[in-house]
């Protein structure tokens, strides 16, 4: 009877040791990025082979642990501040003692900032080689091929937009459309490359003729025009793309092109209408010119030259009565002292005053009858 008794027995023993449920736990210390021990730093543990889910937080001490863990396959991260910081996968628990799963953001802040460096020097250390898997390796290696690259890249289009403006400066206007060309070909967002580019290309074709003359401004317009598509808000951009336009007979461009810059920059907007007028002025449209210097004294009144510039323009229009006094439109005597008070040894003072003097002046005429001077000598 006791015989039969013993199996029963075992299997009992053994049916009963499998309903305890097999856990284990993780535990670990946290330090941030000061290396002090970090407080409040939430871990979490999410179970990859099947769902599970569990968070803890780190105490005074930077400490953390959890238990009943099933035993399986997790990934433990560190979230601090509301973003994850680092991480280890595939951590598998087991029976026994917890598994230790550490975080030390201090030592993994100087790691990467060692691999920057390596990163910039081309040079890893054999443990920096050693602790990285194949995909960091190829990505390490592919930042410092592209950094190398780039390097070299920069060296030859600083090289080149030196020389371009070496060679700007002395009006070698071959050699700087050369070099600026290469720039242009080794980083074509440069718009202070593509500008220069535009006034050499206007530099040689003030030294050319006919169709090559023509090209050459084509090409100078082009330059200019992707200039400002990389910087719309230059208006000293606009202004040199404007007087180029005019020195090669494209007025209305050049019109177009000023009144930009002038609506760009309004502190300069004297300047650039000032500019506009003497266009106007030297190829002899009067209203036009008269219509810009009014412009510049408006937005500038303090601009010297502009003042004398409208002054003549308002003196032109002037009007001799029958008693001989000359009576210029209101403001043109203003327009000469303001430039005589802003510049009074400026080159147009002489000028400036000797028109202040014609309009107070007086023209006086004396006619003589030379018909009564012959009667009055008549011998009797």
């Amino acid at each position: 009877m006791n015989r039969s008794l013993a199996p029963v027995l075992g299997v009992s023993l053994l049916f009963a040791a499998s309903g305890f449920a097999q856990t284990g736990a993780i535990a670990g210390k946290v330090k941030g990025p000061d290396g002090a021990p970090l407080k409040d730093g939430l871990v979490k543990i999410e179970r990859t082979d099947i769902k599970g889910n569990y968070k803890v937080k780190t105490n005074k001490k930077g400490e953390y642990f959890h238990a009943g863990l099933p035993l399986g396959t997790y990934n433990v991260t560190l979230e601090v501040a509301g973003r994850d910081a680092d991480k280890m996968q595939g951590v598998r628990t087991r029976l026994g003692d917890p598994v230790e799963i550490n975080f030390d953001l201090h030592a993994m802040a100087q790691k990467q900032q060692a691999l920057q460096k390596a990163t910039e020097t081309g040079e890893l250390t054999k443990e920096q080689s050693r602790e990285m898997s194949a995909e960091q390796k190829a990505a390490i290696e592919k930042a410092m091929k592209e950094r190398s690259e780039a390097m070299k890249k920069n060296k030859a289009l600083n090289d080149a937009f030196n020389a371009g403006m070496a060679a700007v400066q002395a009006k070698d206007w071959p050699v700087a459309i050369e070099q600026l060309e290469k720039g242009v070909t080794l980083d074509a967002n440069q718009h202070v490359i593509h500008a220069n580019l535009a006034e050499s290309y206007f530099g040689l074709a003030g030294t050319k003729t006919g169709d090559e003359q023509a090209q050459l401004v084509t090409k100078g317009m082009a330059a200019y025009n992707k200039a400002i598509e990389l910087k719309p808000d230059d208006s000293a951009y606009h202004n040199n793309f404007g007087l180029a336009l005019a020195k090669n007979k494209k007025f209305k461009e050049a019109e177009e092109e000023l009144t930009k810059a002038a609506a760009l920059d309004p502190p300069k907007a004297g300047t650039y209408f000032y500019n506009l007028g003497a266009i106007f002025t030297n190829i002899g449209q009067l209203e036009p010119a008269g219509s810009a210097f009014k412009k510049a004294t408006d937005a500038d009144p303090n601009h010297a030259d502009a003042q004398y510039q409208y002054g003549l323009y308002l003196f032109s229009k002037a009007e001799t009565k029958a008693d001989g006094s000359v009576v210029p439109p209101q403001g043109t005597k203003e327009a000469f002292q303001k430039y005589l008070d802003l510049k009074p040894t400026g080159s147009f003072a002489d000028s400036a005053k000797g028109m202040i003097q014609a309009i107070d002046a007086t023209i006086t005429t004396t006619f003589t009858n030379p018909a009564a001077q012959k009667k009055s000598t008549k011998k009797k």
